[in-house]
């Protein structure tokens, strides 16, 4: 699979040199750790501190939703790999601003286990780190286990609505509990219909025919639930819904928000024609789409396919999910209802 980079090793560090290069009004990388990214105008006195995180290879997620009404820091591993907890430190320290520091990320072993080692490093610094995991990937686990859930591309809306509960100068406790509250009201499900390749192996993650696609695969090529024949846009938007809907009911008069997330090489018109039908049926049900997102957010390199994202709105949710953002890669006005 042909690959614009250079070195395979370097294209972590030489993609977060050209993105500081580009975005400067928005983000440095600290001196001390190259894979340490940070808002350019330092940590903020008073405000909790965001961070969010995970390996490379998910762009723009996650460097590039550093900015006003979002993340403060994003420490950056390795292509699908956790960031280790010395970069997770650094971006801890610059983002403290005094009240504390909020965690986010999917629920991986790697993620887990180095960002709590870094929370534990920064407790020895008097700095007070809560971690809210992002679990939306139906697929990953029954309702009974949903603690052992994937992060997917529904960890854009929990970082937005936590990002936005700290620029209005919520608390830590409150941030965090925004978090909780929209990481339990939204479920994500996926489809792939390409497999990506790492830059280091060149190979294929996975090999689907090229009349298959793959139901509930995750955004690193974790099996899926379901392996089939390629389907209408329709079918498979409908066959996405369903699992959402059957984990998490709507009904009349529910408010939602409604993502359809590419993979990395699915063109906008495909995602433009899952999210027509994702907004069908949610109008036959009688729900009302307060805020849509189409396009890409959380990738998985070249991967065809995409994911339906739900998240049930109450007025406090649809207040945060409304505010404006300012970041490289998504900015919003209030005034807009379309992200």
């Amino acid at each position: 699979m042909k690959k614009l980079m250079n070195e395979p090793n370097a294209v972590v560090d030489e993609m977060i040199e050209g993105y500081a290069a580009a975005y400067a009004r928005h983000v440095k990388v600290l001196p001390q750790n190259k894979r340490a990214v940070v808002c350019a105008g330092g940590a903020r006195p008073g405000k909790v501190g965001v961070v969010i995180g995970g390996g490379s290879g998910h762009e723009p997620a996650f460097m590039g939703l550093i900015g006003r009404g979002f993340a403060d820091g994003a420490p950056v591993g390795n292509v699908f790999a956790s960031p280790p907890p010395a970069p997770i430190l650094e971006v801890t320290r610059a983002v403290n601003g005094g009240a504390g520091v909020i965690y986010m990320y999917g629920n991986y072993a790697g993620d887990c286990m180095n960002f709590d080692m870094a929370a534990e490093l920064a407790a020895m610094e008097h700095i007070r780190v809560e971690t809210v995991l992002v679990t939306d990937d139906v697929a990953s686990a029954p309702p009974s286990q949903a603690h052992r859930r994937r992060g997917i591309a529904g960890g854009f809306l929990v970082f937005k609505a936590a990002g936005a509960a700290a620029e209005r100068g919520y608390g830590l406790e409150d941030v965090v509990r925004v978090a909780r509250k929209t990481n339990d009201a939204i479920r994500t499900m996926g489809v792939a219909l390409t497999p990506c390749a790492v830059p280091q192996t060149g190979k294929p993650s996975f090999v689907l025919g090229e009349d298959e696609m793959e139901i509930g695969l995750g955004i690193h090529g974790e099996p899926g639930v379901e392996r089939g024949k390629l389907r209408t846009a329709d079918e498979v938007a409908d066959a996405l819904l369903e699992r959402i809907l059957a984990d998490m009911p709507v009904e009349s008069g529910d408010r939602v928000a409604v993502l359809i997330n590419g993979l990395g090489s699915t063109p906008q018109m495909e995602l433009f024609i899952v999210y027509r039908r994702v907004a069908q049926r949610l109008a036959e049900l009688g729900a009302h789409i307060h805020r849509s997102f189409v396009g890409e957010y959380v990738t998985s390199l070249e991967m065809g396919g995409c994911s339906v994202s739900v998240l049930k709105l109450d007025d406090e949710l649809a207040e945060l999910v409304d505010d404006p953002a300012d970041t490289p890669m998504y900015a919003q006005h209030r005034e807009g209802k379309e992200g």
